[in-house]
């Protein structure tokens, strides 16, 4: 996702979002154990997406 498309998600959105990636880092996970995984780069490109969004959702509060 671009970064300004990341900066205007409104906190609803955001929150759908993480929860939406966090659960295809779970079934990653679930992947890698069962030996179906190809593209390893996949899981940590997901949690550099997670966090980024955190960074974008809680950078309004750190400014203060």
């Amino acid at each position: 996702m671009a970064k300004k498309k990341q900066q205007q998600l409104s906190t609803a959105e955001a929150h759908t979002l993480i929860t939406e990636k966090r659960a295809a880092l779970r079934e990653f996970r679930f992947q890698i154990n069962g030996g179906k995984v190809k593209n390893m780069k996949a899981g940590r490109e997901l949690k550099k997406g997670i966090a980024r969004i955190l960074t974008n959702l809680h950078a309004p509060k750190a400014a203060i």
